[in-house]
């Protein structure tokens, strides 16, 4: 029997995506790109955008039409707000948080299913999932107690971040052979107004430094080329542990050791960061180690200090360009991306006029840019969504404009250089590869084979576009015909 999982939102979803893989595996279950195979069809949402959660509502609404037709067992987990949680007990058969994934199976066996076999006994196990309607009601109405009932007397732990531990624990099943992702964090302490990540991930809880390592280690020996560190804001990391964790720094220092001691070629790099707690250490550590990838992703959200002290965001544009001075002096071909959000609450064109300033000032490689959207729970969420939506697509678009033109100029001073690049797959424009170089920069390069694809290349740049740029590749030996 098959599965089908949507994974949406960030990366920490696609990576705890990894992990639902395992558990569903390890109950003989085979993943389908198609919804119409699959006995189990579950959704990892984000609530952090409300895009996000309409895509959600639009999935289930299909898949319970389709139980009118065959057996499906649904489910939901990942970034969940409380609000959406409720609604979602009431369409979705089983709901819950992340670190309860170990217990998956067992929430599966309550509907008559613990492995494929057992689907012999799924169309009698129907008067159960009729009954677990009538259960969803109750949990939704308990939706304040921390503990609520499951089918069969069990119990569903709906504080997201409670025993976050037994979830490390389960091995991810990777999507890909040689680019990985590695949990080092969860949840987040910050209370960024406009987040609602500390109401759908928990407060922040560190991972051990230990299973940190031995999951790079094996990750590395198996030949893994690209590993992301992952965390709401990695750069805090051990700080809950009161002393008894290494802080981030010094895991960097762990990390690039052991790279140098390896003898194997592999980029390591993390997100996100935030710029209260970035010091100069940390940058000092990127540069010490050839492992540590020389791409930083710093989230700016905004270039004005009113709308920086309404967001929460605890920093001021003073300490920002402390930082990113730092990492111009020290590590002057690292590329810098950042995240921002136009149209906040109560934005004026003077203070989206700064954030305009701040991209031209920092002249960033990436930027990921978000149009302001209300999400419940979120602190902002009282206050009114004053800025017209035909203004946010505009400072959107001004942004986006100031992006292009920055990148387009840092993608120029490439061509006739030969860069280290790693080759990801096939591009859209047929006969050429894609890759990215250490700083993530998109490259595409002229070649049919396929086994350079999870590999290190040398590419000479040739031409540049805004977003990417084009070369081709060196140090290939090109055979002469004989007479």
């Amino acid at each position: 029997m098959k599965y089908h999982i949507i994974s949406l939102g960030c990366q920490m979803n696609q990576s705890d995506t990894e992990r639902v893989r395992t558990v569903m595996h390890s109950m003989g279950f085979a993943p389908t790109e198609e919804e119409s195979e699959a006995s189990i069809l579950g959704v990892i949402a984000c609530s952090v955008r409300q895009k996000a959660i309409d895509k959600v509502y639009s999935r289930i609404s299909k898949w319970n039409r389709m139980k009118n037709r065959k057996s499906l067992i649904t489910f939901v987990s990942g970034c969940i707000l409380p609000s959406d949680r409720e609604k979602f007990l009431k369409l979705f058969d089983l709901v819950f948080p992340m670190s309860e994934l170990p217990g998956l199976p067992g929430m599966i066996n309550h509907y008559g299913i613990v492995t494929p076999a057992g689907l012999q006994t799924l169309d009698a196990g129907r008067q159960d999932m009729q009954a677990a309607v009538i259960v969803s009601d109750k949990v939704a109405r308990s939706i304040l107690n921390p503990v609520a009932a499951m089918p069969g007397g069990q119990t569903l732990q709906l504080n997201p971040g409670k025993d976050i531990d037994q979830f490390w624990h389960v091995e991810p099943t990777y999507t890909s052979g040689f680019e990985a992702y590695i949990p080092i964090q969860n949840g987040c302490d910050k209370f960024c107004t406009f987040c609602a990540v500390p109401y759908t991930r928990g407060r922040e809880v560190s991972r051990p430094s230990g299973e940190i390592m031995d999951e790079l280690h094996q990750l590395v020996e198996k030949g893994f080329k690209s590993i992301t560190l992952l965390g709401q804001n990695v750069n805090s990391y051990g700080l809950d542990k009161n002393g008894l964790e290494v802080s981030f720094t010094e895991l960097l220092h762990q990390i690039g050791r052991y790279g140098d001691k390896s003898g194997k070629e592999f980029w390591v790099y993390f997100t996100s960061p935030h710029p209260r707690d970035m010091t100069d250490d940390v940058i000092e550590a990127i540069v010490q180690y050839a492992c540590l990838a020389k791409q930083i992703h710093l989230p700016v959200q905004s270039g004005d200090e009113h709308v920086l002290l309404k967001m929460n965001r605890k920093h001021s544009m003073e300490k920002y360009r402390h930082i990113v001075h730092t990492i111009r002096r020290l590590i002057p071909e690292a590329t810098l991306f950042t995240d921002i959000i136009v149209g906040f609450t109560g934005e004026t064109d003077e203070q989206f006029e700064n954030t305009r300033k701040a991209m031209e000032e920092f002249h960033y490689n990436m930027a990921y840019i978000a149009q302001y959207s209300v999400r419940p729970g979120a602190a902002s969420s009282r206050w009114e969504d004053d800025v017209p939506y035909e203004v946010k697509k505009v400072r959107f678009q001004a942004l986006t404009n100031e992006l292009t033109k920055h990148s387009l100029v840092y993608n120029k001073s490439l061509i006739g250089k030969t860069l280290r690049v790693l080759v990801r797959g096939r591009d859209r424009k047929e006969g050429y590869l894609s890759a990215h170089t250490e700083g993530r920069i998109v490259v595409r390069f002229a070649s049919d084979d396929a086994s350079l694809i999870g590999q290190f290349a040398d590419v000479r740049i040739m031409s540049a576009a805004p977003l990417s740029v084009e070369g081709e590749r060196v140090g290939v030996m090109v055979s002469q015909a004989v007479d």
